[in-house]
């Protein structure tokens, strides 16, 4: 007889690990299918408030914050040499009462602080190898695991990225699109402060950004085109040093890159359903952006809230058979509208079309000079769909002022 569990999740990275967690403590016995991840990952993840809030409520928070930076301010200058430049935006969390947008965290930390968490669960079991087969029946999940194992579940959630197997084991297509850019990831240390201030620089071949680390270190995306990137990765650190300060204007000083710069090309995916009867895909297995406007793992954790809803209902003690279903519609609007917002802002970054660049220079120049816009958009950013329920009363501050 196979183990039987509430819950199994296939994908043991960040998305997968919180996913158990949210469901373990939620009172569902989960099985989390998957190999370690690897350790070598040089990025870092942004996580904004509402993300944080939920990481607190699953008692996550704590073990990271010491190793994690503030977002206090965002700003973004236009870096490009073209004849409309827009102005320069500062975004400053204290404008809507908090002390943070956000938190900077190393990958590293992120995924040993998840797997420490995940040991110590009683309601979950680690399976550390990976699915072979994958059946999705009307009353349940069974999966044949690689070790020989199986294992039978009234739930499925694929967390297994871009190549889902539970994606395909549902019969759920998908739409994917690429772009002529490569990011460039890469940690520096420099000689002057960030004061936690998060500077994108929008240029010619995408945004190069800098997000604040603890000390007087930062990381950095820095989105090229591919033979751009293959030409910094082959430079010297000195020489890619000083590559990184001179875009950067000096801002931060002198620049030391340290060991480990990475290169990713840059695509996107979207599946046609994110839930169908007994299984449901979150994080890359759903959908999957560029690294712009700190989308990734924060849409992910939004995921992961909605299941807690729909999943670990406690006037109910069985999984309904249409959870699938019933994600799917509750997360379409919130998906399709980021998918769309973070495709504009790119493409808009590289068309040379002349009423594009008036039209990005124009929406900057109104968000750095009606405050009660910007605000809307910053609550937007933290916490999405709250910002709507203000609008009103915004609209109403703008007419007194």
């Amino acid at each position: 007889m196979p183990d039987s569990f509430d819950i199994a999740i296939v994908g043991s990275g960040p998305a997968g690990q919180i996913a158990a967690i949210a469901m373990a403590r939620g009172g569902r016995p989960v099985a989390l299918v998957g190999l370690d991840p690897a350790t070598s990952d040089r990025r870092t993840t942004a996580l904004m408030h509402q993300s944080l809030e939920v990481m607190d409520r699953l008692k996550l928070w704590d073990a990271m914050k010491p190793q994690s930076a503030p977002l206090s301010t965002m700003q973004i200058l236009d870096g490009t040499a073209r004849l409309l430049r827009a102005p320069t935006v500062a975004f400053r969390a204290s404008e809507i009462g908090l002390e943070a947008f956000g938190y900077n965290i190393p990958n590293t930390v992120l995924l040993e602080r998840l797997a420490a968490a995940v040991s110590t669960e009683p309601l979950i079991t680690r399976f550390a190898t990976t699915a072979e087969a994958i059946q999705i029946g009307d009353g349940a999940v069974d999966l044949s695991l690689a070790s020989g194992e199986t294992i039978s579940a009234a739930f499925l959630i694929g967390a297994d990225g871009k190549r889902s197997k539970t994606r395909e084991a549902a019969g759920i297509g998908l739409k994917t699109w690429s772009y002529p850019q490569t990011a460039v990831v890469l940690n520096f240390s420099h000689t002057r402060p960030h004061l936690n201030v998060s500077t994108e620089f929008h240029t010619e071949t995408g945004p190069f950004t800098q997000v604040p680390l603890p000390g007087q270190r930062s990381s950095l995306v820095w989105v090229v085109r591919p033979e751009q990137a293959e030409h910094l990765l082959s430079l010297s650190p000195e020489a890619l040093s000083g590559e990184v300060e001179r875009r950067m204007q000096s801002l931060l000083g002198a620049v030391t890159v340290e060991d480990g710069a990475q290169a990713w090309p840059l695509s996107g995916m979207t599946a046609h359903k994110y839930g169908k009867g007994r299984v449901a895909f979150i994080g890359e297995a759903a959908h999957a952006f560029p690294p712009i406007g700190a989308q990734g793992l924060n849409l992910s954790l939004r995921d992961i809230a909605a299941l807690e809803d729909i999943l670990t209902d406690r006037t109910s003690a069985a999984i309904p058979s249409d959870a699938g279903d019933r994600f799917d519609r509750r997360r379409r609007l919130d998906i399709a509208s980021r998918t769309v917002s973070v495709d504009l802002l790119n493409r808009s970054l590289l068309s040379s079309l002349l009423p594009v660049q008036m039209l990005r220079a124009s929406g900057l120049q109104v968000l750095a000079s009606v405050s009660p816009l910007r605000h809307l958009v910053m609550q937007e950013g933290v916490a999405p769909g709250r910002s709507l329920k203000n609008l009103p009363g915004l609209l109403r501050e703008k007419i007194r002022r």
